[in-house]
């Protein structure tokens, strides 16, 4: 197993708790713009061009999210299971993965319970 230094462990932990309150704070920020299908026309005295629009598709964001969550889940589990049959000793390694999925789960969670909130908000609203 290569040595690491704790200076070089400290830095590594930082640079993951980063990327993590980047993703907490705009969890689409790694989601892709596309371009989606117009149903309008924009018109300049004569001619008529088709109107330009992206937008970011909720469902490839969603899916985007959840299949990395479950990839940060199955991970913590492989490096656990690893771990507990004795076939690796990097149970740093373990426990920074397993809260890594931990965290991911709870904000995911968070987000589901807002979207539900807002859902039934908008159930609610009078016509």
């Amino acid at each position: 197993m290569e040595k690491i230094s704790a200076m070089q462990l400290q830095q590594e932990l930082i640079g993951k708790m980063h990327d993590q309150q980047q993703i907490a704070t705009n969890p689409f920020s790694n989601q892709s713009v596309v371009p989606v299908a117009v149903k309008g026309v924009v018109q300049d005295n004569t001619k008529v061009h088709p109107a330009p629009e992206t937008a970011l598709q909720f469902s490839h964001a969603l899916k985007g999210i959840l299949d990395t969550v479950d990839r940060y889940q199955a991970h913590a589990s492989d490096k656990i299971t690893a771990v507990e049959l004795g076939k690796s000793d990097d149970l740093l390694g373990a426990t920074v993965a397993s809260q890594k999925a931990q965290l991911s789960f709870n904000a995911l969670m968070q987000v589901r319970n807002k979207m539900v909130s807002n859902f039934q908000d908008i159930i609610k609203m009078p016509i």
